[in-house]
C-alpha cells in the first residue's frame, strides 16, 4: 500500500518560516520525482516545487528564492522549507510522487494545512 504522510503545516505570522516533510512507503522512492503542490480557498491546485530522483529542484516563479524542496532518499522524505511567508502562502500543501518508469502513475498525500495570519 503506497502512503504519503505530509506533516509540519500550522499557523505561522507573515515573514516566519515552516518545514514540510512528507514521508513514502510502499514506492521505491528513487524511481519518482516528488513534488509540492498546494490549493488556496477558492482556487485550484498548483505545483509550487518539484525535485527530481537525483535532487535537481524547480520551483514556481512565486516561490522562488522563498522555498527549498530536497529530498532524503535513505529515509523516503521529501521537504519543503519555506521562509518568508506571505499570507497567499495560505493553502492546503500536499505532497506527490511521479513514476519515472510506469506510465501516468502518480500518488497524493492528503495535504497539510499552512495558515500564514497575524
Amino acid at each position: 500500500q503506497v502512503q504519503l504522510v505530509e506533516s509540519g503545516g500550522g499557523l505561522v505570522q507573515p515573514g516566519g518560516s515552516l518545514r514540510l516533510s512528507c514521508v513514502v512507503s510502499g514506492i521505491i522512492f528513487s524511481d519518482y520525482s516528488m513534488a509540492w503542490h498546494r490549493q488556496a480557498p477558492g482556487k485550484e491546485r498548483e505545483l509550487v516545487a518539484s525535485i527530481t530522483n537525483f535532487g535537481s529542484p524547480n520551483y514556481q516563479d512565486s516561490v522562488k528564492g522563498r522555498f527549498t524542496i530536497s529530498r532524503d532518499n535513505a529515509k523516503n522524505t521529501v521537504y519543503l522549507q519555506m521562509n518568508s511567508l506571505k499570507p497567499e502562502d495560505t493553502a492546503v500543501y500536499y505532497c506527490k510522487a511521479n513514476s519515472y518508469y510506469i506510465f501516468a502513475t502518480e500518488y497524493w498525500g492528503e495535504g497539510t494545512l499552512v495558515t500564514v495570519s497575524s
